[in-house]
């Protein structure tokens, strides 16, 4: 009776370890196929976000940093170029000093448009435009701005008189936004700054200061030809002779850190005659042959 009592826990034993085994190698089985498929769901699930994200960074806008007096004539050349291609482009219009600025800072942009050929330079020298990309899309005139169309003589007298006793003379910030600084200089070599600055009310870009007059918040305004040619509510008073300040040129280029493949498209398309005519009819002057 011992004999078969001891016998028979020993099988129990055998029998509990045979378990413990087969449960161990289940187990075993269990987590290595959940593994796999973990390991199989994760590569899917990673697969499918870099195509995602891949087909994002396609499909993103091209980003234009552009003049503010631009506006106009760029949105119906761009809209012309997204309708022929297919691609949305951004563009984002301010000041050219402060567009270069934040390029500086790493914005991210695939154009650059400046007012002038300075702020081009700055970026230029620095390595932040790609020179070879280099083109000029436009010129433009400067001219004097009020409510009324009444002619003015470009003196210091007519001036003092349109303004009035508190009148102020609008214009973009004449030591960094191009439209001032083209204004400025028309008005020293004119002999006229000296006698105008302390009325001179400056604005972060040419749009702002076009705004000034068109509100009736200043009598008059220096603007390029193509603002006033916009706002219903301005009247060209007096024409600067392009010989009293630089050269009025846009020029553009492809921003070095750009990486979308229909950046260098939009900028042919920029400079093609299709995009030339519509700067034209909006009172761009044609760049020079390039």
């Amino acid at each position: 009776m011992t004999k078969m009592s001891s016998t028979s826990s020993a099988f129990r034993v055998c029998n509990s370890s045979l378990r413990d085994r087969v449960a161990l190698a289940l187990t075993g089985l269990r987590l290595s196929y959940r593994a796999k498929m973990t390991t199989r769901l994760y590569t899917l699930l990673l697969t499918g976000f870099l195509l995602l994200a891949a087909g994002a960074v396609q499909a993103r806008d091209v980003v234009i940093f552009a003049a503010a007096s631009l506006k106009n004539a760029l949105d119906q050349a761009v809209g012309v170029f997204e309708a022929t291609t297919g691609q949305s482009v951004a563009v984002s219009y301010a000041g050219s000093s402060a567009l270069a600025r934040q390029i500086q800072q790493g914005a991210p942009a695939d154009l650059f448009i400046s007012a002038n050929l300075m702020w081009m330079d700055v970026l230029q020298d620095q390595g932040l435009v790609r020179a070879n990309s280099r083109r000029v899309l436009a010129g433009n005139r400067l001219v004097v701005i009020g409510r009324q169309a009444q002619p003015l003589d470009l003196t210091a007298q007519a001036f003092r008189a349109a303004l009035g006793p508190d009148g102020r003379l609008a214009m973009a910030l004449v030591d960094a936004v191009p439209a001032g600084i083209y204004g400025k200089a028309a008005l020293q070599n004119l002999g006229l700054w000296d006698a105008l600055a302390p009325s001179v009310a400056q604005t972060d870009n040419v749009r702002a200061a076009l705004r000034l007059v068109a509100l009736g918040e200043a009598p008059l305004g220096i603007v390029y030809a193509t603002d006033a040619a916009q706002e219903t509510d301005v009247q060209i008073v007096a024409r600067f002779d392009p010989e009293t300040h630089p050269p009025i040129l846009y020029p553009l280029a492809l921003v070095s850190d750009s990486t979308h493949a229909k950046a260098p498209d939009l900028l042919a398309f920029l400079t093609s005659p299709a995009a030339q005519d519509i700067l034209t009819a909006h009172g761009f002057l044609q760049g020079p042959a390039q």
